[in-house]
């Protein structure tokens, strides 16, 4: 059986012309490969069986699927370092990272990004307020530098504190150390499994890079993607872009190679062993070996079919988040105010999945748990409360020191420009009109013109709660649930690579 499984892999032929090792039955061959993961996957397929498994076991299955001989470690890198990036390579190197003739963990960042004197200060008595990071750093002799960068008599690195364990957007919350490399083509070119943890506006750029280093690649690795952010494209027709179908234009990876991972989750809370779930959504084929290798005591990971779908809405709750935040300032964290807030936000919510998802329904309770853990401690949340109390102001752009990219900026620029587009017109609830989709979600409006016009005020969230003109959310749901909106040109198609042409 192993045998068989080590011959799965696919030659990438990449969509420049580049790789030799393309074969004329490669269709014949895939199914072959098809076949001998679902054969596998049903002997592992019994609920005891699978909940007995250990981490060197999980492993080893993987490796199996993949084709990996002995001597032949899996590769698995991550692409940026943000905190969730950071905290689910952390995860993976504290599950696997001990069986380093088996597995080999690494992470990419941008070298040369300096840890500013406050920063560096704050990060000093985080080590000394957990013994067993400033004993690990004194074994390690690393101790003298956060001592000297205490002290102004040092500059640290972002890349070099988080060799150490410190994620620079999470110095709280002390990792595990990582293997950090700072040269993409080092990092990638012999990767199995790309973790992308970097925001949606660097995701096509920095893939784009990646691809030259693939040019002569035999085989596809798996993209896990994290990034809860998309873009809108306005031709040949309006439709949203998301991080896993730029990275599929970037790269030419077959659409059943790229995955989604989201949930309702908190990073921090969850390298600390809070109790967690996630999806991990994308083609069957490798889904549930992914979801089975993912899965940790406190970190469920259920597999999803639905690539695109959870990805836009994983975007969709940051826009919203942000006017929470703004709601909460401005009204002094007023219980009835943000209910309100939250009636109306989600009602939006409801409109647009019905613009974009034939079945609505089905993403109901993982959109709800999604916007609700991020209205209450996401980034997102809390750069609106800084906006609305003069803290921050949108010209000073969305990548904040110490939080890194708010990813709903650009998310309320995308969902606006999308659904303002007149060809996307719909019947007017109250009338015979057709009226462009954003006219109804006065929210979105609103935080167009605060965040991205910048000709509003963050007051103006609450002058638009007020509106007498505004629909009882009950309405506008019962208005999406009854016109049979769906557009489903919105979510635009994946090409089909070239290597199944």
């Amino acid at each position: 059986m192993i045998a068989e499984l080590q011959a799965m892999e696919a030659p990438h032929v990449n969509g420049h012309g580049h790789g030799l090792f393309a074969t004329e039955n490669q269709h014949a061959h895939d199914q072959d490969s098809y076949n001998a993961v679902h054969k596998l996957l049903r002997k592992q397929s019994d609920p005891a069986k699978r909940a007995g498994q250990s981490a060197e076991e999980r492993l080893e299955e993987f490796r199996q699927l993949f084709g990996k001989a002995e001597g032949d470690p899996l590769r698995i890198v991550g692409v940026g370092a943000g905190a969730w990036g950071s905290v689910f390579v952390a995860m993976l190197q504290d599950a696997y990272g001990h069986m380093r003739d088996k597995v080999h963990i690494r992470i990419w960042r941008r070298a040369g990004k300096a840890v500013d004197r406050k920063a560096a200060e704050h990060l000093f008595e985080v080590i000394n307020g957990r013994e067993d990071v400033l004993r690990r750093l004194i074994r390690k002799c690393a101790y003298l530098k956060y001592v000297e960068g205490r002290l102004g008599d040092r500059i640290l690195y972002a890349d070099e504190i988080l060799r150490d364990g410190f994620c620079i957007n999470m110095l709280d919350t002390p990792l595990c150390p990582l293997k950090v490399v700072t040269n993409l083509q080092e990092a990638v070119w012999d990767a199995d499994i790309v973790i992308n943890g970097l925001p949606s506006t660097e995701t096509r750029a920095v893939f784009e890079e990646i691809d030259r280093y693939w040019c002569e690649r035999r085989y596809f690795p798996i993209i896990i993607s994290l990034a809860k952010g998309v873009e809108a494209a306005l031709s040949p027709e309006p439709h949203i872009v998301t991080p896993t179908q730029m990275i599929h234009d970037a790269t030419t990876i077959p659409i059943d190679r790229i995955f989604y991972l989201g949930g309702p989750n908190i990073a921090a809370e969850i390298y600390n062993m809070e109790y967690a779930n996630a999806r991990i959504c994308g083609s069957e084929r490798w889904g549930r070996p992914l979801a089975k290798l993912l899965r940790q005591p406190h970190f469920m990971v259920w597999e999803n079919p639905d690539l695109v779908t959870h990805e836009v809405m994983g975007g969709l709750k940051n826009v919203y988040a942000i006017g929470a935040g703004m709601v909460a300032a401005l009204t002094n964290e007023s219980a009835t105010s943000k209910s309100v807030y939250f009636a109306h936000c989600t009602s939006e919510m409801v409109f647009i999945t019905h613009l974009l998802a034939e079945e609505p329904e089905k993403l109901a309770g993982p959109l709800l748990a999604d916007t609700y853990v991020t209205l209450l401690k996401g980034r997102n949340a809390w750069y609106g409360q800084k906006v609305a109390q003069g803290e921050l102001h949108p010209d000073m752009g969305d990548s904040i020191q110490g939080k890194g990219t708010i990813q709903g900026v650009s998310a309320v620029e995308a969902f606006y420009e999308l659904l303002r587009q007149p060809s996307l017109s719909v019947m007017h609830p109250e009338g015979y009109d057709m009226v462009i989709p954003v006219e109804l979600c006065p929210i979105l409006q609103t935080l167009y013109k605060i965040l991205i016009q910048r000709e509003a005020s963050a007051e103006s969230i609450l002058e638009a709660l007020r509106d007498e003109n505004m629909y009882d959310p009950r309405r506008r749901i019962e208005i999406a649930q009854s016109k049979g909106f769906y557009l489903p040109q919105l979510l635009g198609s994946p090409r089909v690579s070239k290597r199944n042409l």
